[in-house]
Formats: structure tokens, C-alpha cells, sequence
């Protein structure tokens, strides 16, 4: 097993050195499993190839252990990897297929015996042996392609969107079968994905990208809880993050002014934006869904807190749902209640915030204030 070290690596493409990686900098520890995360072309596959040597390193080290593997060919680098397409030959058996890279390193024939076996045994495919990957289900062929990777034990584990081709259902059980291995085998793994949910539910640890950046390395619930700036905050979650814009004021207390709604400001989050010079400038709050409450509007609320608006759709999705709400704002806010609520579209409410949980995000930079 082996930790795994990315140096400054950048990754440049044609002639005008376009930048597909940027300044990354990450280390993981041995047997760790590191989730890569963020949208379309942002850089995480390209990330994982470089590791593989599947691509090319324009600048910068990654260190597989203690060894510097730049220039080292992909079949040297002690890597098993999987892929969304599971690369499967279809002309031969699952025996076959998971036997094939031990084969082509010329292993003793009674090895590769025991080690397929053992492989099929891990993931429960032990019936399938014999059979073709056209006559085996989506999720039989992702445990065929898993059972090559892992037939010899390697260094490093890479995995590129290993699951985007299953149904829903499937995916959840892969997720638990995945990790259920990793915790059998210990083997360190770095793993690409563009899904949220798998990344939370995942990593050890979650590294999410923007436009070849690194924006946020921390556990899941760091992620959440404690995102590093306004991209991170929008792009886990779903629903994502309310955001509003609007000025920090000191009326006695701070309050935070938006178009039309005034709210107080409390805590540590005070304290931060004081301690930070943003009071009487711009700033971005964020709330998640989760900590917004709604009430009638008839309720007895401090009218000078009051944020009323009118309930335009909701999504009920069985153990919650979700109401939009038209805030007269630039965008829907949305809040998370009891399924069984009684509210229905086009009712005024009001929304109270738990601002204990709200964050404060830099107006520009977009940088977390107040980090709790």
C-alpha cells in the first residue's frame, strides 16, 4: 500500500498552453479513500490520469509513496483502475477477463487461479466464471471490472465515474460494495465522480474542483457544514445553498439588509464580520434548506423581521419535501419541511431563519467569513 503526494502539477493542452489543471496540491494518506468531485470539465479526470500516467504532466511531481513516478509508463506505477465503461472483453469469459493482466505478466497459471477465485469470492461472482459479459447485468459487469482491479493487490486504486452507468437503485448498492472492499482490502484509492451523493457518502475525505482549481479539501461533513466559498456552498447540496445578497448594518446589533428583508445577525457570525471590516458593505448570505422554518403569516413574528412571501410549488421526495418560495427576490428560496405539512401552493408564509447556522460569504471573493 502506499500514500500518494500531487506536488504543484499542472496540466497544459495545446498551443496556447490552455490550463485544464491548476496549481494542484493534494496528499493522501495510505489506505485513504479520496473522493475527486466537481461539475463537467473541471479537471478531476485529467487529475487521476496524470496519477495513472495516462497523461502527461506538464509541470509539477506526484510521488507514489516515496517514489517520484513522472516518468514512469502506467504499467509500472502499481495502479489498478476502473473506468465508467468497465472495458471488458466481450469475447471472453469473467474468468478470463479478470485472469487477463496477471496473464499478461506471465503469473503461474495455479496463481492466477487462486487469485481470480479469490476475487470472485470478494464479490460474490463466483457463479458468473464462466459466462460472457453481454449475458451479465450492469452491476454483475461493474463487480467483473472491480474483480480485475483487484486481482492483484496494488499500490493504488483509481476509479473514473465507476457507477454513472447503473440505475439509481443500483448505484446505492454499488456505493456500499465499494466501500465494503475498500474496507477489506485497505488499498488507498482516489475516486472521480461528478455525483454529489456519492462523494459524501464515499470519501474519507472529499476534494472538490473548479476549472482546474482546487477549491476545498475537508470530510464530508466539513463540507456541508463548513464550505470554503460560494462555489463549494452551491455545488453540494440539493437542494443547494439559499444565497441573498445584501449589506451588514450595526443598528445597535448587526443586521443584514437585503432588497427587502432585514435580518439579525448572531453568534459567532457577528463577531466574524465585525472582526473582518464587513459591516456596512456587501456581502452574500447562505442558508441551507434545512434551517429555515416556515409559518403561517399570521403568526406573531417582530414585523421588523418579518420575511413574507408566497409559496409557489413544492416536491415531495417521501421522508421530506421541499417548498420554493417567491421572495421577491432574484431567485427561489427553498426550505426543507415535514412531509406531512399542511401548506399549499399560493399561501402567504413567512420564513424565519435559524441564524446560528447562517454563513456569510464575501461579496467578490466569495470566500467564507464566518467559518464557526
Amino acid at each position: 500500500m502506499a500514500s500518494i503526494s500531487f506536488r504543484h502539477v499542472y496540466k497544459r493542452y495545446g498551443k496556447n498552453n490552455e490550463i485544464a489543471v491548476s496549481d494542484f496540491n493534494l496528499n493522501i494518506a495510505d489506505k485513504e479513500f479520496i473522493v475527486l468531485v466537481g461539475p463537467s470539465g473541471c479537471g478531476k479526470s485529467t487529475s487521476l490520469r496524470m496519477l495513472a500516467g495516462l497523461e502527461a504532466i506538464s509541470e509539477g511531481e506526484v510521488y507514489i509513496g516515496d517514489t517520484l513516478v513522472n516518468d514512469y509508463p502506467p504499467r509500472d506505477r502499481n495502479i489498478s483502475m476502473v473506468f465508467q465503461n468497465y472495458a471488458l472483453y466481450p469475447n471472453m469469459t469473467v474468468y478470463e477477463n479478470i485472469a487477463f493482466g496477471l496473464r499478461l505478466r506471465k503469473v503461474a497459471k495455479h496463481e492466477i487461479d487462486l487469485s481470480v477465485k479469490r476475487a470472485a469470492r470478494t464479490l460474490e461472482i463466483e457463479g458468473y466464471l464462466n459466462r460472457k459479459p453481454k449475458e451479465l447485468s450492469g452491476g454483475q459487469r461493474q463487480r467483473v471490472a472491480l474483480g480485475r482491479a483487484i486481482v492483484r493487490i496494488p499500490e493504488v486504486f483509481i476509479m473514473d465515474e465507476p457507477l454513472s452507468n447503473l440505475d439509481a437503485k443500483l448505484r446505492v448498492q454499488m456505493r456500499a460494495e465499494i466501500i465494503a472492499l475498500h474496507r477489506k482490502i485497505g488499498v488507498t484509492t482516489l475516486y472521480v465522480t461528478h455525483d454529489q451523493i456519492e462523494a459524501m457518502t464515499m470519501g474519507d475525505r472529499i476534494v472538490v474542483m473548479n476549472k482546474g482549481v482546487i477549491q476545498q479539501v475537508d470530510t464530508p461533513e466539513n463540507v456541508y457544514y463548513r464550505p470554503a466559498n460560494l462555489f463549494v456552498a452551491g455545488f453540494i447540496g440539493s437542494p443547494p445553498m439559499n444565497f441573498i445578497e445584501g449589506t451588514v448594518e450595526d443598528n445597535g446589533r448587526l443586521e443584514f439588509r437585503s432588497r427587502r428583508y432585514i435580518v439579525p445577525i448572531v453568534g459567532e457570525a457577528a463577531h466574524s464580520l465585525r472582526q473582518s471590516g464587513k459591516v456596512d458593505k456587501t456581502v452574500v448570505l447562505g442558508i441551507r434548506p434545512e434551517h429555515i422554518r416556515l409559518v403561517a403569516s399570521d403568526s406573531s413574528l417582530d414585523d421588523r423581521y418579518n420575511m413574507e412571501g408566497l409559496l409557489e410549488y413544492s416536491e415531495f421526495i417521501g421522508s421530506d419535501r421541499y417548498c420554493y418560495m417567491n421572495m421577491h427576490m432574484d431567485r427561489r428560496i427553498s426550505v426543507r419541511v415535514d412531509p406531512t405539512h399542511a401548506f399549499a401552493n399560493g399561501d402567504k408564509l413567512s420564513m424565519v431563519f435559524n441564524m446560528e447556522k447562517a454563513l456569510f460569504f464575501a461579496h467578490g471573493s466569495g470566500e467564507l467569513i464566518n467559518r464557526g
